[in-house]
């Protein structure tokens, strides 16, 4: 299963797979807690694939910084990956919808392409943020993800290749190609 639409010069991607071994993207984007201290699903498989050298560049950061708060991106090398950099972004815990979660999911894929523009790269990889032990609703995220994506490539038209989003397994992957058909439609007007 795997959806593409072209916008703006580039293409936003929906794949199905390991977020660690999108090896063709300049920058993964990590679904991170708050410390960055690694942990489970995505921000724990892409701390173990990348090594010790990210978690001690997050240790620095936090540190110096404190907490990642919801809706923020920073950014480390992607240590053992072959990749340029990783992106660590901190979702919102979903309690309902009335709490600005949608601004701050919003700004996790805004705040990350923005990040992307200004180092001069062209590719990036996200998971589905927020959707796991956060508990934001799947297809409300899967249409936040979507929609913000495509409006970025639609407002900075050649700067970016490929956006992809991995989604991580069979389940989720349908989910995220139901509401990517719903958004294209929404916003292209077909």
């Amino acid at each position: 299963m795997e959806r593409e639409f072209k916008v703006g010069g580039g293409k936003i991607r929906l794949v199905v797979g390991d977020l660690t071994k999108q090896d063709d993207v300049a920058v993964l984007v990590n679904a991170a807690n708050p410390q960055l201290a690694g942990g489970g699903g995505v921000d724990g498989a892409l701390h173990a694939a990348a090594g010790p050298a990210v978690l001690q560049e997050c240790q620095a950061w936090i540190a110096e910084h404190g907490e990642l708060g919801a809706g923020r991106v920073m950014r480390t090398s992607a240590g053992a990956l072959p990749n340029t950099a990783i992106y660590h972004t901190v979702g919102p815990v979903y309690r309902g919808g009335y709490h600005g979660e949608y601004v701050a999911l919003e700004h996790c894929y805004a705040r990350s392409l923005a990040m992307l523009r200004a180092e001069g790269l062209r590719s990036i990889a996200f998971p589905s943020i927020s959707t796991g032990a956060y508990g934001f609703p799947l297809d409300r995220a899967a249409y936040v993800a979507l929609s913000t994506t495509i409006r970025e490539l639609t407002e900075t038209p050649d700067t970016i290749d490929e956006i992809r989003l991995v989604a991580f397994d069979e389940a989720q992957g349908a989910e995220y190609a139901a509401i990517f058909d719903e958004v294209v439609r929404t916003q292209t007007g077909t």
